[in-house]
């Protein structure tokens, strides 16, 4: 189902997707000369290309995971540069801290590539350690479809993390500590700033792994509020880590590092957890519905809201999504990408770069 027409803003190449107007690409997978990044998870951002461009708020992620010496020019959400004659924008995406959609505008036509975005059936619901999806008009829309199926509804997000808290207290009164799993950008700080209730009643301290503390620093010093965290390391009395939450990648499940927590419950947040059996298969005692992906009615929703009558799917239910898109009346195809979630680096770390040619010097993308 893939699809492409001559004069398109956006097509796909061995390198990942390209504006052959502005010659640029949007989240490479391959080293390029330009990438313009929608977000700083390690399938989006990757190492090796010469220049980079993305949000202004997302510098400090980019540089903590991609190296400090990458050439990096940010924008402001809504702010505009021309490349090569291209006229390109970042717009908020509500998936993590900086993440955004990228509006191209050429000849007429404007097309967006959304990246990574949250929203859910719920109008209300928003990521509240990032600025909110917001929609953006446009002839073409290139949608992510994790989620892209019926059976992905997100409950209310409060209410789950109020089951969140409940679980911790109930953990606490039975001393023992309560291991929360989630991936360290994003996932992390989502559940840190949601379970504040927990803080208030005076439950316990929250430990966090060494891969989710340096990104709490980033979040911080990006004016997003988070609730006091230590690391392991620091807590010597084993009296308040048997009350303690604990937030830390999925990876370190059954690992000698969980085993310091001594008798404790865990639990995976996910958006996975959706479907029956996940949680056996996680082997957790919990799993809590939590994602950072839009749901079925939020993709849906999205799309509508950009007026496109043109949509090409990525990395998820593609066909599924193809399907319901053209039932609508919509000219809809597909671009098989290398993006998705279980990608995601667990150390912090993006993976680096397939080998390939060297890339260009760098230069800026605006001028």
């Amino acid at each position: 189902m893939k699809m492409a027409a001559a004069g398109d803003l956006i097509v796909q190449r061995p390198e990942g997707l390209y504006c052959p107007a502005g010659d640029f690409h949007i989240d490479p997978w391959r080293p390029v000369a330009r990438a313009v990044i929608t977000h700083a998870h390690a399938d989006h951002a990757r190492r090796g290309h010469g220049a980079y461009l993305a949000t202004a708020v997302s510098e400090g992620v980019l540089r903590a995971r991609l190296g400090a010496a990458i050439t990096l020019q940010g924008l402001a959400y809504g702010e505009a540069v021309m490349v090569n004659g291209v006229r390109v924008s970042l717009h908020p995406a509500g998936h993590v801290l900086g993440s955004a959609q990228v509006r191209v505008e050429h000849a007429g036509q404007v097309w967006v590539a959304s990246g990574d975005y949250f929203t859910s059936g719920h109008t209300d619901d928003v990521n509240s350690t990032c600025a909110p999806f917001e929609p953006v008009r446009c002839h073409c829309f290139i949608t992510e479809s994790t989620f892209g199926l019926p059976i992905y509804r997100w409950r209310p997000q409060a209410e789950v993390m109020a089951e969140i808290v409940s679980w911790w207290a109930a953990n606490a009164e039975a001393g023992q500590a309560s291991l929360l799993l989630g991936y360290s950008f994003g996932k992390a700080q989502r559940l840190l700033a949601g379970v504040q209730a927990g803080v208030d009643a005076g439950l316990g301290p929250i430990v966090v792994h060494g891969a989710v503390a340096p990104l709490n620093q980033a979040y911080r010093a990006a004016g997003v509020a988070l609730p006091a965290t230590v690391l392991l390391d620091a807590v010597t009395d084993k009296a308040l880590l048997r009350r303690a939450l604990v937030v830390a990648p999925p990876a370190v499940l059954g690992s000698a590092w969980s085993r310091k927590l001594g008798g404790h419950s865990d639990a995976f947040a996910s958006g996975w957890m959706q479907l029956r059996g996940a949680r056996r298969r996680q082997g957790v005692d919990r799993g809590f519905v939590l994602s950072d992906h839009a749901d079925w009615p939020g993709l849906q929703a999205a799309i509508a809201a950009t007026g496109a009558s043109r949509v090409i799917v990525t990395h998820g239910y593609e066909a599924v999504m193809v399907r319901w898109l053209r039932e609508q009346g919509l000219e809809a195809g597909s671009f098989h990408t290398e993006y998705g979630e279980a990608f995601e680096a667990e150390d912090g770390e993006a993976p680096a770069a397939p080998a390939a040619p060297a890339a260009p010097a760098p230069q800026l993308l605006s001028g």
